[in-house]
């Protein structure tokens, strides 16, 4: 049977896929990435799980994957292959499309940054199936954004579009690891939830799901914590709103698991500040942690479709 790798590496752990052309998930794995050892040990696991994932597509559906799309976090150039930079796995300008394509026997890779790959799969088949324009934001350890429009995803002239997470919301907030003051990363992603939770409720070991939990006993430090960061949050995603006309924003990521504790206060704060902007419904995601290695298939399957009509 006809299939693509997929495969989403994230700071910690990989999760991949052997995925039919009809969306059959044929085959599901994980794997830690062990970014302790060093980014030549995680380029090796990398290509090592690609190579038994063939292998087990060998084996199993009497062929070798047709194509591969990977999925990385950091800063990418799609175009050509290389993984530019990612704090979290120390690695700098790797040439992983040509290094997994050599190791796959030479069939043609996909590269794409894990947002926009996850973006492109809550498009598609998640929560923004069918819709024209969407903004999809996942609110993680950091946020990130991916813009869609018409089944595929705008990556910019040089890659970088959609880092919504970098939009000033405050000139005089705290510092972002981008360099910048009062980003709405620094405000409203979940680690920024995190640290002003802890600092509140004076337990160094509390998080952002912790503070959500306290939000809905009626804890007034933890709601006015809560509160500030869906003030930043709303600030945002408004900008997001007036500069791409979405007609859905989804929201993903950790932060987004709180259910009606987020999406309640969020769809209010932002109706409260926008004028002539059109509100666009405001949904979670579909997919979870899966959408990145669904996405990293989707690429694959893209490649193949853009060589069969060339």
């Amino acid at each position: 049977m006809r299939h693509v790798i997929a495969l989403d590496v994230g700071g910690t752990g990989m999760k991949a896929a052997l995925i039919a052309a009809d969306g059959t998930l044929l085959h599901e794995a994980r794997r830690a990435t062990n970014r302790e050892r060093g980014p030549e040990a995680v380029v090796s696991g990398i290509l090592g799980f690609a190579d038994d994932l063939r292998a087990h597509g060998i084996r199993e559906h009497g062929e070798p994957a047709a194509a591969a799309g990977v999925a990385v976090p950091g800063i990418v150039d799609a175009a050509n292959g290389i993984a530019v930079y990612a704090a979290n796995l120390r690695w700098t300008d790797v040439p992983l499309r040509a290094l997994l394509s050599e190791r796959l026997g030479g069939v043609p890779v996909a590269l794409g940054h894990d947002v926009r790959t996850g973006g492109l799969a809550e498009g598609r088949i998640g929560a923004g199936n069918g819709t024209d324009r969407f903004l999809f934001v996942p609110l993680g350890t950091g946020i990130a954004g991916a813009i869609g429009i018409d089944g595929r995803i705008e990556a910019g002239a040089h890659g970088y579009a959609g880092e919504i997470g970098h939009v000033v919301v405050r000139p005089d907030g705290p510092e972002c690891g981008c360099g910048q003051r009062g980003c709405m990363e620094a405000l409203a992603s979940a680690a920024a939830v995190s640290r002003a939770w802890a600092a509140a409720s004076g337990d160094p070991e509390a998080d952002a799901a912790d503070c959500a939990r306290a939000v809905e006993a009626g804890d007034p430090r933890a709601v006015a914590v809560w509160g500030d960061a869906i003030d930043a949050l709303a600030a945002g995603l408004v900008t997001g709103i007036t500069l791409l006309d979405p007609r859905v924003l989804i929201i993903g990521g950790g932060l987004a698991e709180a259910g009606d504790i987020l999406f309640g206060p969020l769809r209010a704060a932002v109706e409260a500040r926008i004028t002539f902007q059109k509100l666009p419904l405001i949904v979670p995601a579909a997919l979870g942690d899966t959408a990145g290695c669904l996405g990293a298939g989707l690429l694959a399957w893209d490649l193949l479709s853009v060589e069969v009509t060339a």
